[in-house]
Protein backbone atom coordinates (compact mmCIF):
# COMPACT_ATOMS: atom_id res chain seq x y z
CA UNK A 1 0.00 0.00 0.00
CA UNK A 2 3.00 2.27 -0.08
CA UNK A 3 1.46 5.42 -1.88
CA UNK A 4 3.35 7.11 -5.04
CA UNK A 5 4.47 10.47 -5.82
CA UNK A 6 1.82 11.96 -7.54
CA UNK A 7 -1.34 10.40 -5.95
CA UNK A 8 -2.23 12.75 -3.26
CA UNK A 9 -1.93 16.65 -3.88
CA UNK A 10 0.69 19.01 -2.35
CA UNK A 11 -1.73 20.58 0.60
CA UNK A 12 -2.93 17.53 1.67
CA UNK A 13 0.81 15.73 1.29
CA UNK A 14 1.90 18.65 3.49
CA UNK A 15 -1.21 18.05 6.26
CA UNK A 16 -0.29 14.39 6.38
CA UNK A 17 3.49 15.37 6.63
CA UNK A 18 2.70 17.56 9.72
CA UNK A 19 0.79 14.63 11.10
CA UNK A 20 2.71 11.87 10.68
CA UNK A 21 5.55 14.54 12.15
CA UNK A 22 3.57 15.08 15.18
CA UNK A 23 2.76 11.50 16.08
CA UNK A 24 6.26 10.40 15.41
CA UNK A 25 6.80 13.04 17.96
CA UNK A 26 4.49 11.50 20.56
CA UNK A 27 5.76 8.11 19.85
CA UNK A 28 9.31 9.17 20.49
CA UNK A 29 8.38 10.50 23.87
CA UNK A 30 6.21 7.14 24.29
CA UNK A 31 8.81 4.82 23.50
CA UNK A 32 11.32 5.67 25.83
CA UNK A 33 8.41 4.14 28.67
CA UNK A 34 7.95 1.51 26.68
CA UNK A 35 11.74 0.97 25.78
CA UNK A 36 12.36 1.31 29.79
CA UNK A 37 9.36 -1.01 31.11
CA UNK A 38 7.22 1.89 32.83
CA UNK A 39 4.83 0.35 34.83
CA UNK A 40 4.99 -3.01 32.81
CA UNK A 41 8.23 -4.74 33.90
CA UNK A 42 10.63 -1.95 34.96
CA UNK A 43 14.47 -1.91 34.15
CA UNK A 44 14.45 -6.00 33.12
CA UNK A 45 12.07 -5.74 30.99
CA UNK A 46 13.84 -2.18 29.24
CA UNK A 47 17.19 -4.48 28.89
CA UNK A 48 14.82 -6.92 26.55
CA UNK A 49 12.19 -4.25 24.56
CA UNK A 50 15.13 -2.18 23.56
CA UNK A 51 17.96 -4.60 21.52
CA UNK A 52 14.62 -6.45 19.83
CA UNK A 53 13.01 -2.95 18.49
CA UNK A 54 15.48 -2.60 15.66
CA UNK A 55 15.25 -6.78 14.74
CA UNK A 56 11.23 -6.27 14.70
CA UNK A 57 11.45 -2.87 12.03
CA UNK A 58 14.13 -5.25 9.90
CA UNK A 59 11.73 -8.35 10.33
CA UNK A 60 8.74 -6.16 9.01
CA UNK A 61 11.79 -4.76 6.35
CA UNK A 62 12.01 -8.47 4.92
CA UNK A 63 8.65 -9.89 5.09
CA UNK A 64 7.17 -6.90 3.36
CA UNK A 65 9.42 -8.32 0.52
CA UNK A 66 7.08 -11.35 0.45
CA UNK A 67 4.24 -10.37 -1.58
CA UNK A 68 1.31 -13.00 -1.57
CA UNK A 69 -1.80 -13.71 -4.25
CA UNK A 70 -4.94 -12.56 -2.75
CA UNK A 71 -7.01 -12.60 -6.06
CA UNK A 72 -6.49 -13.34 -10.05
CA UNK A 73 -4.01 -10.75 -10.81
CA UNK A 74 -3.21 -8.83 -7.22
CA UNK A 75 -0.94 -9.71 -4.29
CA UNK A 76 -0.51 -8.47 -0.72
CA UNK A 77 2.57 -8.17 1.77
CA UNK A 78 2.41 -7.52 5.39
CA UNK A 79 2.01 -3.55 6.65
CA UNK A 80 3.38 -4.82 9.83
CA UNK A 81 1.79 -2.25 12.13
CA UNK A 82 -0.13 -4.87 14.33
CA UNK A 83 2.80 -7.04 14.53
CA UNK A 84 4.87 -4.34 15.62
CA UNK A 85 2.43 -2.93 18.51
CA UNK A 86 1.87 -6.40 19.47
CA UNK A 87 5.42 -7.26 19.67
CA UNK A 88 7.54 -3.85 21.43
CA UNK A 89 4.59 -1.45 22.45
CA UNK A 90 2.38 0.80 20.17
CA UNK A 91 4.62 3.91 20.05
CA UNK A 92 7.71 1.61 19.52
CA UNK A 93 5.79 0.07 16.97
CA UNK A 94 4.84 3.47 15.36
CA UNK A 95 8.60 3.87 14.84
CA UNK A 96 9.09 0.76 13.39
CA UNK A 97 7.40 0.86 10.51
CA UNK A 98 8.34 4.58 10.53
CA UNK A 99 11.69 3.40 9.97
CA UNK A 100 10.90 0.51 7.27
CA UNK A 101 8.89 3.29 5.56
CA UNK A 102 11.77 5.53 5.39
CA UNK A 103 14.23 2.82 4.24
CA UNK A 104 12.29 1.78 1.53
CA UNK A 105 11.60 5.28 -0.11
CA UNK A 106 14.75 6.08 -0.14
CA UNK A 107 16.97 3.07 -0.92
CA UNK A 108 14.27 1.13 -2.93
CA UNK A 109 12.28 3.82 -4.52
CA UNK A 110 9.26 2.31 -2.82
CA UNK A 111 6.83 4.92 -1.61
CA UNK A 112 6.59 8.40 -2.64
CA UNK A 113 9.58 11.12 -0.74
CA UNK A 114 6.62 13.70 -0.96
CA UNK A 115 4.27 10.92 0.24
CA UNK A 116 6.25 9.82 3.04
CA UNK A 117 3.84 11.82 5.26
CA UNK A 118 1.07 10.22 3.34
CA UNK A 119 2.22 6.65 3.80
CA UNK A 120 3.43 7.15 7.45
CA UNK A 121 0.17 8.01 8.56
CA UNK A 122 -1.85 5.19 6.83
CA UNK A 123 0.29 2.30 6.90
CA UNK A 124 2.14 3.41 10.48
CA UNK A 125 -0.06 5.47 12.60
CA UNK A 126 -3.60 4.12 11.54
CA UNK A 127 -2.80 0.30 11.42
CA UNK A 128 -0.65 0.58 15.15
CA UNK A 129 -3.59 2.85 16.68
CA UNK A 130 -6.39 0.45 15.40
CA UNK A 131 -4.69 -2.49 15.61
CA UNK A 132 -3.34 -2.31 19.22
CA UNK A 133 -6.88 -0.53 20.57
CA UNK A 134 -8.65 -3.63 19.38
CA UNK A 135 -6.25 -6.22 20.85
CA UNK A 136 -6.23 -4.94 24.26
CA UNK A 137 -9.73 -4.63 24.33
CA UNK A 138 -10.02 -8.46 23.12
CA UNK A 139 -7.23 -9.54 25.85
CA UNK A 140 -9.31 -8.16 28.60
CA UNK A 141 -12.59 -10.05 27.22
CA UNK A 142 -10.72 -13.03 26.66
CA UNK A 143 -9.50 -15.90 28.60
CA UNK A 144 -5.85 -14.89 30.18
CA UNK A 145 -4.12 -17.49 28.16
CA UNK A 146 -1.25 -17.49 25.68
CA UNK A 147 -3.68 -19.19 23.42
CA UNK A 148 -6.07 -15.42 23.66
CA UNK A 149 -2.75 -13.15 22.64
CA UNK A 150 -2.76 -15.57 19.64
CA UNK A 151 -6.38 -15.08 18.07
CA UNK A 152 -6.31 -11.49 19.83
CA UNK A 153 -3.37 -11.06 17.39
CA UNK A 154 -5.11 -12.87 14.75
CA UNK A 155 -8.20 -10.49 14.37
CA UNK A 156 -6.52 -7.14 15.30
CA UNK A 157 -3.75 -7.32 12.10
CA UNK A 158 -7.02 -8.47 10.05
CA UNK A 159 -8.87 -5.55 11.12
CA UNK A 160 -6.16 -2.71 10.83
CA UNK A 161 -5.39 -3.70 7.07
CA UNK A 162 -9.12 -2.43 5.95
CA UNK A 163 -8.78 0.25 8.15
CA UNK A 164 -5.52 1.50 6.20
CA UNK A 165 -7.51 1.01 2.82
CA UNK A 166 -10.15 3.47 4.53
CA UNK A 167 -8.01 5.98 5.92
CA UNK A 168 -6.23 5.95 2.21
CA UNK A 169 -9.30 6.39 1.00
CA UNK A 170 -10.08 9.66 3.25
CA UNK A 171 -6.92 11.00 2.09
CA UNK A 172 -7.58 10.74 -1.54
CA UNK A 173 -11.15 11.96 -1.04
CA UNK A 174 -9.75 15.08 0.79
CA UNK A 175 -6.65 15.72 -2.13
CA UNK A 176 -6.68 13.02 -4.81
CA UNK A 177 -5.28 14.39 -8.33
CA UNK A 178 -7.17 12.40 -10.39
CA UNK A 179 -11.31 12.54 -11.42
CA UNK A 180 -12.34 9.23 -9.60
CA UNK A 181 -15.75 8.43 -7.60
CA UNK A 182 -14.92 7.98 -4.37
CA UNK A 183 -17.32 5.27 -3.87
CA UNK A 184 -16.06 3.42 -6.26
CA UNK A 185 -12.62 4.05 -5.24
CA UNK A 186 -14.07 2.60 -1.33
CA UNK A 187 -15.39 -0.07 -2.63
CA UNK A 188 -12.42 -1.61 -4.48
CA UNK A 189 -9.64 -0.51 -2.15
CA UNK A 190 -11.68 -2.44 1.26
CA UNK A 191 -12.66 -5.25 -0.91
CA UNK A 192 -9.35 -6.50 -2.09
CA UNK A 193 -7.81 -5.10 1.52
CA UNK A 194 -10.06 -7.29 3.86
CA UNK A 195 -8.42 -9.91 1.56
CA UNK A 196 -4.50 -9.21 2.36
CA UNK A 197 -5.95 -8.21 5.70
CA UNK A 198 -6.22 -12.06 6.04
CA UNK A 199 -2.97 -12.98 4.86
CA UNK A 200 -1.80 -10.27 7.49
CA UNK A 201 -3.43 -11.28 10.30
CA UNK A 202 -2.13 -15.35 9.43
CA UNK A 203 1.36 -14.10 9.58
CA UNK A 204 1.02 -11.89 12.88
CA UNK A 205 -0.24 -14.62 14.43
CA UNK A 206 2.11 -17.15 13.53
CA UNK A 207 5.25 -14.91 14.27
CA UNK A 208 3.58 -13.22 18.24
CA UNK A 209 2.40 -17.45 18.52
CA UNK A 210 6.12 -18.15 17.40
CA UNK A 211 7.67 -15.37 20.25
CA UNK A 212 5.29 -16.28 22.76
CA UNK A 213 5.69 -19.80 23.03
CA UNK A 214 9.39 -19.75 23.97
CA UNK A 215 9.68 -16.39 25.65
CA UNK A 216 6.59 -14.67 26.50
CA UNK A 217 8.34 -12.15 28.34
CA UNK A 218 9.60 -10.30 25.16
CA UNK A 219 5.93 -9.94 23.60
CA UNK A 220 4.55 -6.67 25.08
CA UNK A 221 0.98 -7.42 24.58
CA UNK A 222 1.36 -10.61 27.09
CA UNK A 223 3.23 -8.64 29.51
CA UNK A 224 1.11 -9.32 32.85
CA UNK A 225 -0.24 -12.42 31.17
CA UNK A 226 1.96 -14.97 33.68
CA UNK A 227 2.45 -14.52 37.05
CA UNK A 228 6.27 -13.89 38.01
CA UNK A 229 7.91 -16.14 40.23
CA UNK A 230 7.22 -16.15 43.77
CA UNK A 231 10.24 -16.19 46.66
CA UNK A 232 7.87 -17.37 49.80
CA UNK A 233 9.03 -17.83 53.59
CA UNK A 234 8.01 -20.80 55.32
CA UNK A 235 5.54 -19.83 58.12
CA UNK A 236 6.46 -22.26 60.23
CA UNK A 237 9.50 -20.59 60.48
CA UNK A 238 10.59 -18.23 63.01
CA UNK A 239 12.81 -15.03 62.33
CA UNK A 240 15.75 -16.22 63.75
CA UNK A 241 15.92 -19.95 63.16
CA UNK A 242 15.19 -20.10 60.03
CA UNK A 243 14.65 -23.94 59.19
CA UNK A 244 16.23 -25.46 55.14
CA UNK A 245 12.97 -24.62 53.46
CA UNK A 246 12.76 -20.80 54.50
CA UNK A 247 16.41 -20.42 54.32
CA UNK A 248 15.85 -21.70 50.45
CA UNK A 249 13.19 -19.55 49.47
CA UNK A 250 14.21 -16.38 51.45
CA UNK A 251 18.05 -16.06 50.42
CA UNK A 252 17.35 -14.75 46.88
CA UNK A 253 15.19 -11.97 48.49
CA UNK A 254 17.60 -11.17 50.72
CA UNK A 255 19.50 -8.54 48.48
CA UNK A 256 16.35 -6.77 48.51
CA UNK A 257 15.13 -6.40 51.36
CA UNK A 258 16.82 -6.61 55.17
CA UNK A 259 15.69 -9.83 56.45
CA UNK A 260 14.13 -8.62 59.74
CA UNK A 261 11.75 -6.54 57.47
CA UNK A 262 10.69 -10.08 56.22
CA UNK A 263 7.07 -11.23 57.41
CA UNK A 264 6.15 -15.06 57.75
CA UNK A 265 3.40 -14.46 54.50
CA UNK A 266 5.70 -11.97 52.74
CA UNK A 267 6.51 -12.38 49.09
CA UNK A 268 8.83 -11.43 46.93
CA UNK A 269 8.54 -11.37 42.96
CA UNK A 270 11.74 -12.49 41.13
CA UNK A 271 12.25 -12.04 37.45
CA UNK A 272 15.55 -13.92 36.41
CA UNK A 273 17.01 -12.61 33.64
CA UNK A 274 16.92 -14.39 30.38
CA UNK A 275 19.47 -13.80 27.23
CA UNK A 276 17.98 -12.63 24.18
CA UNK A 277 20.51 -13.47 21.90
CA UNK A 278 18.91 -16.65 20.60
CA UNK A 279 15.93 -14.38 19.61
CA UNK A 280 17.87 -11.78 18.18
CA UNK A 281 19.96 -14.07 15.74
CA UNK A 282 16.97 -16.33 15.16
CA UNK A 283 14.83 -13.46 14.31
CA UNK A 284 17.93 -11.81 12.06
CA UNK A 285 18.29 -15.02 10.11
CA UNK A 286 14.68 -15.32 9.45
CA UNK A 287 14.65 -12.15 8.45
CA UNK A 288 17.74 -12.66 6.16
CA UNK A 289 16.29 -16.11 4.51
CA UNK A 290 13.01 -14.12 3.67
CA UNK A 291 14.50 -11.01 1.96
CA UNK A 292 17.69 -13.05 0.84
CA UNK A 293 15.80 -16.33 -0.74
CA UNK A 294 12.33 -16.65 -0.03
CA UNK A 295 11.64 -13.33 -1.30
CA UNK A 296 13.01 -14.73 -5.15
CA UNK A 297 9.44 -16.77 -5.04
CA UNK A 298 7.14 -13.77 -3.79
CA UNK A 299 4.11 -13.03 -6.46
CA UNK A 300 4.96 -10.72 -9.23
CA UNK A 301 1.18 -9.21 -9.24
CA UNK A 302 0.97 -5.95 -8.70
CA UNK A 303 -0.69 -5.05 -4.58
CA UNK A 304 -3.77 -4.09 -3.70
CA UNK A 305 -3.49 -0.10 -3.96
CA UNK A 306 -1.21 -0.47 -7.21
CA UNK A 307 -4.44 -2.98 -8.89
CA UNK A 308 -6.98 -0.52 -8.01
CA UNK A 309 -5.07 2.40 -8.83
CA UNK A 310 -4.42 1.14 -12.40
CA UNK A 311 -8.20 -0.19 -12.74
CA UNK A 312 -9.98 2.92 -11.56
CA UNK A 313 -7.65 5.74 -13.07
CA UNK A 314 -6.14 6.61 -9.68
CA UNK A 315 -2.45 6.63 -10.73
CA UNK A 316 -3.29 9.07 -13.77
CA UNK A 317 -0.49 11.87 -12.45
CA UNK A 318 1.97 9.62 -10.89
CA UNK A 319 5.23 11.28 -11.16
CA UNK A 320 8.66 9.49 -11.16
CA UNK A 321 9.92 8.55 -7.64
CA UNK A 322 12.77 10.94 -6.47
CA UNK A 323 15.69 7.95 -6.15
CA UNK A 324 14.50 6.02 -9.66
CA UNK A 325 18.31 5.45 -10.31
CA UNK A 326 19.10 4.60 -6.82
CA UNK A 327 21.65 1.62 -7.28
CA UNK A 328 18.85 -0.19 -4.91
CA UNK A 329 15.82 1.07 -7.08
CA UNK A 330 13.50 -1.76 -7.51
CA UNK A 331 14.49 -4.03 -4.98
CA UNK A 332 17.56 -5.04 -7.36
CA UNK A 333 21.13 -4.30 -7.22
CA UNK A 334 22.29 -2.11 -10.01
CA UNK A 335 24.51 -3.22 -13.04
CA UNK A 336 23.60 -7.51 -11.91
CA UNK A 337 21.80 -9.11 -13.94
CA UNK A 338 21.20 -12.61 -12.32
CA UNK A 339 17.85 -11.37 -10.77
CA UNK A 340 18.00 -13.94 -7.99
CA UNK A 341 21.24 -12.67 -7.07
CA UNK A 342 19.91 -9.05 -7.56
CA UNK A 343 16.89 -9.44 -5.75
CA UNK A 344 18.14 -11.49 -2.55
CA UNK A 345 21.30 -9.08 -2.02
CA UNK A 346 19.39 -6.06 -2.14
CA UNK A 347 16.86 -7.90 0.46
CA UNK A 348 20.21 -8.44 2.65
CA UNK A 349 20.95 -4.77 2.71
CA UNK A 350 18.02 -3.51 3.56
CA UNK A 351 17.50 -5.80 6.25
CA UNK A 352 20.79 -5.03 7.68
CA UNK A 353 20.22 -1.31 6.56
CA UNK A 354 17.39 -1.10 8.73
CA UNK A 355 18.44 -3.14 11.81
CA UNK A 356 21.16 -0.41 11.92
CA UNK A 357 19.09 2.38 11.77
CA UNK A 358 15.99 0.98 13.73
CA UNK A 359 18.50 -0.50 16.56
CA UNK A 360 20.48 3.01 16.52
CA UNK A 361 16.94 5.15 17.35
CA UNK A 362 15.86 2.62 19.80
CA UNK A 363 19.37 2.55 21.56
CA UNK A 364 19.77 6.34 21.60
CA UNK A 365 15.70 6.34 23.21
CA UNK A 366 16.79 3.90 25.90
CA UNK A 367 19.85 5.80 26.52
CA UNK A 368 17.89 9.27 26.71
CA UNK A 369 15.30 7.50 29.03
CA UNK A 370 18.41 6.17 31.52
CA UNK A 371 20.38 9.51 31.53
CA UNK A 372 17.33 11.81 32.71
CA UNK A 373 16.56 9.04 35.29
CA UNK A 374 19.98 9.58 36.63
CA UNK A 375 19.81 12.86 38.48
CA UNK A 376 16.56 12.08 40.20
CA UNK A 377 18.78 9.07 41.09
CA UNK A 378 21.22 10.92 42.23
CA UNK A 379 18.46 13.56 44.74
CA UNK A 380 17.68 10.49 46.38
CA UNK A 381 20.49 8.98 47.43
CA UNK A 382 21.58 12.63 48.77
CA UNK A 383 17.94 12.76 50.30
Amino acid sequence: MHVPDGFINAPVSVAAGAVAAAAVAVSLRGARRELAGAGQGGAAAAERTAPLAGLVAAFIFAVQMLNFPVAAGTSGHLLGGALAAILVGPCTGVLCVSVVLLMQGVLFADGGLTALGVNITDMAIVTTVVAYALFRGLVKVLPRRRRSITVASFVSALVSVPAAAVAFTALYALGGTADVAIGKVFTAMVGVHVLIGIGEAAITALTVGAVIAVRPDLVYGARGLTKPLELRTSPLASPGTAGPVAAATAAPAADAAPAADAAPAATASAAPRRSTRRVWLSGIAAALVCAGGVSYYASASPDGLEKVAHDQGIDAKTKDHATKDSPLADYSVKDIADPRLSGGLAGVIGVGATLAVGTGVFVVLRRRKGTGAQPAARQTENA
